[in-house]
């Protein structure tokens, strides 16, 4: 049965949020999906907000249902790649410390994920919609701690808590159990437009081909067996 509840979507730009939009439309109706994209001064920002306008698009979201935050107080915070030009993006390095370890990379940023759900919640609340979707992935990302489901489960609570006692509105990670490969192949299966994704950390062009973020998108794609649409400046070699 599909949901009739307003579903917000934290729309990235990227892989694992743009197949998260596709899963929501189908337990909600695509006429009751709304996009909320939240720029954070990251070195493909820019790009990635052109990724979020291309799926919107695509599924003819409606301008009300769009939202485009700008987080830029995380340029000023630092201490991440991804925002941050004094520290270097790492390449060619899939298997360093953070991901499936116990170090935190380089490119995590400092407590992200709450300020994308805080804005979220606070969108969801105003227009009344009662779930909120996030393309969180636990297992095969890069050891982010804001993307573990126990997180998700204490950030519900802080929403039960702090927004009004008639207000009925539930973080969905539709992704976070499963492998990057088996989201792509859940993409296929439901037309997501994987093409218009953008998952590079440092390319705007072309993506890199040698992040930590492309080399998981290209392992992905070659588990998966479906040639990866969109184009790279240089492929390095990744085993599935």
């Amino acid at each position: 049965m599909v949901d009739a509840r307003k579903a917000v979507v934290l729309l990235s730009g990227g892989m694992d949020s743009c197949v998260s939009a596709a899963i929501a439309r189908e337990d909600h109706g695509p006429a009751n999906v709304a996009f909320l994209h939240a720029g954070y001064g990251q070195r493909t920002q820019d790009r990635e907000r052109r990724a979020f306008g291309e799926i919107a698009d695509f599924y003819k979201v409606a301008a009300h249902d769009r939202l485009v935050v700008h987080l830029d107080h995380f340029r000023v915070i630092g201490g991440s790649a991804l925002t941050d030009e004094s520290i270097a993006v790492p390449e060619n390095d899939l298997n360093s410390a953070g991901t499936h370890g116990t170090s935190i990379p380089v490119t995590y940023v400092p407590f992200r994920n709450a300020h994308f759900l805080s804005v979220a919640v606070s969108w969801a609340e105003a227009i009344g919609a009662g779930a909120i979707y996030i393309g969180a992935v636990a297992e095969d990302s890069s050891g982010y701690p804001d993307c573990r489901p126990e997180y998700y489960q204490a950030f519900q609570e802080v929403v039960r808590v702090g927004t009004r006692p008639e207000t009925k509105i539930e973080i969905v990670t539709p992704v976070i159990t499963l492998k990057k490969s088996e989201i792509i192949r859940h993409g296929i299966a439901l037309s997501a437009p994987l093409h218009l994704t953008w998952s590079c950390y440092q390319g705007q062009d072309l993506a890199c081909g040698i992040c930590d973020s492309c080399l998981l998108r290209l392992r992905a794609f070659a588990e998966a067996g479906i040639p990866d649409p969109i184009p790279y400046q240089r492929v390095a070699s990744v085993r599935p």
